[in-house]
């Protein structure tokens, strides 16, 4: 069986012992490569590796660094449909999401081949007689990118071009449940000019990260994944000194208002709860109606459920399985939490016909009406494809539970008022919003990131941001003499 390696300083390297794990393909349920889980000693070659390549890196032009960005920018470009294959094949979701995924990558490479207007600094002259001020930004030196499962390509191009492209070098350790698309990015670079040891891949578990985490050599840490992890890798990196940017879980809330196009929700709350089968940060996961339309948009919604096909995410579905078995099994949970609650399970997605091989980590749309805030299935990321919705008398009501909540990350709001569309914005304490737009997911050149629980550190993922991050300012403050002061004279000095 094919096992995936490191990519240490240019090249594919084997793991310092035998300790590996499975990767599966979740529409088949089988296993069909191995990946080596780095001891100690892999993770310093690869530290050791990028900080060896630092110093040449950093002296490198902009203009030679743009042009490896623009060449790797092409490759990607051409070969998109390539790398959209091998997430499907390791995660599950369909092959057009897979792309869409690989696409709003492209969109932060895109945004570092103008890293060199990025980095200006800024200059004043003569802020004091004969001194003139000015700052220039800088690199880090080795950075460390620990990524999660649900988005193998895209989460890395959120970090790694940018760092790169400032001058950095990277160790990027994605997740060990589809750790190929790491792989295939990394001989890309290569390929497009990218001197060996500028970008590395570190495959592992604990035991990768920890080493990032606590190395000497490593300046710099992105994370994205659970809120709990988050927060470990915000404490444990910024107690060894080390500039953090933690992006946790969250909990996502579509606020709908009774005046709002309920067709246009319905349509939105599917696409945003159940693309990726719901394993998506910035899916929506509970639909907080304000009465009197409750009634009539979950019948929308049941109505449109009907339609969707759960299958292979290569063939003509809407929806793939889930990741693994065990998580299958622990979202499947919360439907029996649900009716212990009392809830109403409107539609199951237990047992569903699937279009795909029995053996898959299967679980269908699911749609819970009437949930308590109480609840955990209102409380707990659920991080699958299971839609709730909470009932409420005004749009006060529904700010107050979006605002009460321990995530911040994502939300929307449903209406045609455009005076409480822009309250909204205004008042409600989440990070990225939506106005009739569910997935508020921002472009390359804003920041992503929410607030509270979601997000550990005071810094976004890419746009300004995100240059921010991965550079670091140094003001300077200069007097030169001007040429009268020059020249021989052989008086004796008098001053």
């Amino acid at each position: 069986m094919t096992k995936v390696m490191h990519f240490i300083n240019g090249k594919l390297t084997a793991n310092s012992s035998n300790r590996s794990g499975n990767v599966f393909d979740p529409a088949l349920g089988k296993v069909v490569r191995e990946v080596s889980l780095a001891e100690i000693a892999d993770a310093q070659a690869a530290i050791a590796a990028a900080h060896a390549a630092f110093p040449a890196w950093s002296d490198t032009s902009l203009t030679k660094r743009q042009q490896i960005m623009f060449n790797f920018r092409e490759i990607l470009n051409a070969n998109k449909q390539e790398l959209a294959a091998i997430v499907t094949e390791e995660h599950g979701k369909t092959l057009p999401d897979a792309l869409g995924e690989v696409t709003r990558g492209l969109e932060v490479v895109e945004f570092a081949t103008g890293m060199a207007n990025l980095l200006k600094g800024s200059y004043s002259e003569s802020v004091s007689t004969s001194i003139d001020v000015y700052s220039i930004k800088q690199p880090l030196g080795v950075v460390g990118i620990i990524s999660p499962f649900n988005f193998p390509a895209m989460v890395p191009m959120w970090f790694f071009p940018v760092a790169i492209a400032a001058g950095n070098t990277v160790v990027l350790k994605p997740s060990e449940k589809n750790p190929s698309a790491a792989i295939w990015i990394a001989e890309q670079l290569k390929a497009a000019g990218l001197p060996d040891g500028v970008f590395n891949v570190l495959q592992g578990d604990k035991v990768a990260v920890d080493a990032l985490l606590t190395s000497a050599d490593v300046q710099a840490i992105s994370f994205v994944g659970s809120t709990p992890i988050a927060k470990y890798v915000y404490e444990t990196g910024t107690a060894h000194g080390k500039r953090v940017q933690a992006l946790g879980g969250a909990k996502n809330h579509m606020l709908v208002l009774p005046d709002a196009d309920l067709d246009l929700v319905a349509d939105s709350a599917i696409n945003a709860g159940f693309g990726s089968a719901g394993e998506r940060c910035m899916a929506i996961s509970v639909v907080v109606a304000v009465e009197p339309i409750a009634d009539e948009l979950v019948t929308k919604i049941a109505a449109r459920m009907k339609e969707l096909k759960v299958g292979d995410g290569r063939r003509n579905c809407d929806m793939g399985p889930l990741i693994t078995a065990e998580h299958r099994d622990k979202v499947a949970g919360y439907i029996e939490i649900a009716i212990a609650d009392k809830a109403t399970v409107v539609v199951d997605g237990r047992g569903i016909s699937v279009d795909g091989d029995s053996n898959g980590f299967w679980l269908g749309p699911t749609l819970i009406d009437n949930v308590s805030t109480s609840s955990k299935v209102y409380q707990d990321e659920i991080f699958g494809p299971v839609l709730s919705v909470v009932r409420v008398s005004s749009y006060a009501a529904g700010l107050k539970i979006i605002n009460d909540g321990v995530y911040g990350n994502g939300t929307a709001i449903f209406t045609n008022d455009g005076g409480a569309a822009r309250r909204f914005q205004n008042e409600v304490e989440v990070g990225m919003i939506g106005i009739n737009v569910p997935i508020p997911v921002p472009v390359s050149y804003y920041s992503f990131g929410g607030f509270k629980s979601s997000l550990f550190g005071d810094t976004k993922a890419h746009g300004l941001q995100g240059v921010h991050f991965f550079t670091r300012e140094k003001t300077v403050t200069s007097r030169w003499l001007d040429p009268s002061h020059g020249g021989i004279n052989l008086g004796f000095p008098q001053n």
